[in-house]
C-alpha cells in the first residue's frame, strides 16, 4: 500500500466518521483494494471488543468496500477480505500484524460505505516502502531483513504463503520491530503448494508466476514465491536497486522472463558482502527447488545480519495441519481432464469502464498502448452476459459476440468473418448462469482439429466464468460451446469406449 493521497482510493471516509467504537482520523495508506485510516477509541466507548481487554486506544482501520460494488466485484473483494481475516484470526505470531476485531459498516445514508468490511489492526509507525523512499540504503537494513525473514518462517511454518511480499507490506512499529501485513493474497498450503489470486506486484513476482496457468481455484503458488520476493527485497534494502536490469517494472519483468530462460543474468550490486550475495543468489535461483526454505534462509540471514538467533518454533500439533485428501484427489482428476488455456493471465473487470483488476504487464511492445504509454484494454466493449473473442490483445481490435453455443463460426446465423483469415488474440467470457464456462475448438461442430487431437481433452482451450486474457494468437477457433465447468468429465465422455 502507498501512503500518498489519491482520489481513486477504494474507500474515502471523512475525518471524524464513527465506525463502532472507533473515530476515523487521518488516512494512512491506500492500495488497489483497500484504504487504511488511523482511528482512536472514543471516550465513551468500551475498551475494545467484549472479552478483549488488550486493544489499544489508537489503531488502524483497514476498509475494504465489500458492500459497495457490483456482484462480480463483490465476490472478488469478499474473497480477498476473507483471506486476510482467515490468516489473522488463526495466526498469532510476533512478526505478523495483529488484528483485534472485524466490523461491518451499517450506514444506509451513505451507500458508498454501507456494507464495507473493516479490519481493526495494530497501528504501525511507518512502512519499509516509506523508509526506503527517505533513505535508499538504511543502516538498519540487515537487522530489518532478519525480522522479515523471521516473519516468513513463522508464516510458512504455520502452513501459509504470503503471496505479495514487498516493502509496502512490511510495517515498522514505533519500537523498531517488523510486522508483515496485507494478507489479501495469502493462501493456505495443501501439501507442497497453495492456490492464490493471479495478482501480485510484478517486481517481486518470480518468473514462473508472471504468466501462470490458472485453475478454477487460482494460480498454483509455492513458498518459494515468497523466497524469491525476499531476495528482490533484500537486494533493494542493501543496495538501493533491483537485482534485474530495467528502468520500469515492465522492463524488469521481461528481464525476469529472459533470466528464467537462461538468456539473462542477475545484476547483483558489486558492493554486496559475500554472505548476502550468496543468500540473494540462492533466493533468486531459476529453479524453485534450489531456492531453499524460509527456515534454512533465516539462519543464514541472521548470521549475515549479525543478529541473535530467533527462537525455535514449536512443532505443530496434528490438529493444526489441515489435510485435504478429497481436494487432492479432485485436483489430480482436474489436472488430467482439463485442457490448459493459453491465457497469459485472467483478469476480472472491477470498474464500470472495464478497467481490469488483474492488469498484468504486457509481454512485449506488440500489446496496444495509448499516447501516455499505458496498455490499452478493450474488454469493456463486451456486453453483459455475452462471450467475446477479439482480434487484438487485451480486448482490442475487431470482436465477435455470442450469447450461446456456435457449431461453426464461418457459417449459420452468426458469422465471425474476420476469424477466417486472422487469429484470435484475446477473449472475455462475460457469461453467467448454470453453463458459464466456454470450451472452444479448432474444428467445426465442437470437434478437435490439428493440435487439439493430441490433447487429452480434445479441445483448444476452456475459459471459466468472468475470465479474460490473451490467447496464443496463432489460431482462430471454429466452434465453441458453453459447459458447466472447465474441469468437468464432459470433456472426455464422448471418447470413452463402453466394454
Amino acid at each position: 500500500m502507498t501512503g500518498q493521497s489519491d482520489s481513486t482510493d477504494p474507500v474515502a471516509i471523512p475525518k471524524g466518521y464513527r465506525i463502532g467504537p472507533w473515530q476515523v482520523r487521518e488516512r494512512l495508506a491506500s492500495g488497489a483494494f483497500a484504504t487504511v485510516y488511523a482511528a482512536r477509541r472514543t471516550s465513551g466507548a468500551a475498551p475494545g471488543t467484549p472479552g478483549k481487554t488488550d486493544v489499544p486506544r489508537q489503531v488502524a482501520l483497514k476498509i475494504l468496500p465489500t458492500g459497495t460494488r457490483t456482484p462480480r466485484q463483490l465476490r472478488h473483494l469478499r474473497e480477498l477480505a476473507e483471506r486476510e481475516v482467515d490468516v489473522l484470526k488463526r495466526l498469532r505470531t510476533p512478526r505478523l500484524i495483529r488484528m483485534f476485531d472485524t466490523l461491518t459498516i451499517d450506514d444506509v445514508d451513505h451507500p458508498e460505505l454501507d456494507g464495507a468490511t473493516v479490519l481493526v489492526l495494530e497501528r504501525a509507525g511507518t512502512s519499509l516502502a516509506t523508509l526506503l523512499e527517505r533513505t535508499a540504503v538504511p543502516a538498519a537494513g540487515p537487522a530489518l531483513l532478519a525480522q522479515i525473514c523471521e516473519g516468513l518462517h513463522q508464516l510458512h511454518h504455520a502452513g501459509w504463503v504470503h503471496g505479495d511480499l514487498k516493502p509496502a507490506n512490511v510495517l515498522l512499529m514505533d519500537d523498531g520491530s517488523v510486522r508483515l501485513a496485507d494478507f489479501n493474497m495469502a493462501a493456505e498450503m495443501e501439501g507442497t503448494h497453495a492456490y492464490s489470486p493471479a495478482f501480485a506486484t510484478p517486481d517481486y513476482t518470480p518468473p514462473e508466476l508472471l504468466w501462470p496457468e490458472l485453475t478454477e481455484r487460482g494460480a498454483l503458488i509455492r513458498p518459494t514465491a515468497d523466497i524469491w520476493a525476499f531476495g528482490v527485497l533484500a537486494h533493494q534494502v542493501l543496495t538501493g536497486c533491483h537485482p534485474l536490469p530495467g528502468t520500469t517494472p515492465q522492463a524488469r519483468s521481461e528481464a525476469a522472463e529472459r533470466y528464467a530462460r537462461g538468456t539473462e543474468e542477475l545484476r547483483l550490486a558489486p558492493e554486496l558482502p559475500p554472505l548476502w550475495r550468496k543468500i540473494i543468489t540462492t533466493c533468486l535461483a531459476r529453479a524453485q527447488s534450489r531456492r531453499g526454505t524460509a527456515k534454512a534462509l533465516l539462519r543464514e540471514v541472521e548470521e549475515a545480519a549479525g543478529t541473535a538467533r530467533s527462537a525455535r518454533l514449536p512443532r505443530l500439533r496434528p490438529g493444526l495441519v489441515r489435510r485435504h485428501p478429497a481436494a487432492t484427489a479432485l485436483l489430480a482428476v482436474t489436472l488430467l481432464l482439463t485442457t490448459a488455456t493459453a491465457f497469459s493471465a485472467h483478469r476480472h473487470v472491477t470498474r464500470h469502464d472495464g478497467t481490469p483488476v488483474y492488469a498484468a504487464l504486457p509481454r512485449d511492445k506488440a500489446f496496444p498502448t495509448g499516447p501516455d504509454g499505458k496498455v490499452v484494454y478493450g474488454y469493456h466493449r463486451c456486453p453483459e452476459d455475452a462471450l467475446c473473442f477479439f482480434s487484438g490483445h487485451n480486448g482490442t481490435g475487431d470482436l465477435c459476440v455470442w450469447r450461446g453455443d456456435d457449431p461453426d463460426w464461418l457459417a449459420g446465423e452468426d458469422i465471425c468473418s474476420w476469424a477466417d483469415n486472422n487469429p484470435v488474440r484475446s477473449i472475455f467470457n462475460n457469461i453467467g448462469g448454470d453453463r458459464s464456462a466456454v470450451a472452444y475448438f479448432r474444428g467445426a461442430d465442437y470437434q478437435p482439429a490439428d493440435a487439439d487431437r493430441r490433447r487429452l481433452a480434445q479441445r483448444t482451450g476452456c475459459s471459466p466464468e468472468n475470465s479474460m486474457g490473451n490467447l496464443a494468437g496463432t489460431y482462430a477457433p471454429r466452434s465453441h460451446r458453453l459447459i458447466k465447468s472447465c474441469s468437468s468429465f464432459t470433456a472426455l465422455k464422448d471418447f470413452f469406449i463402453p466394454w
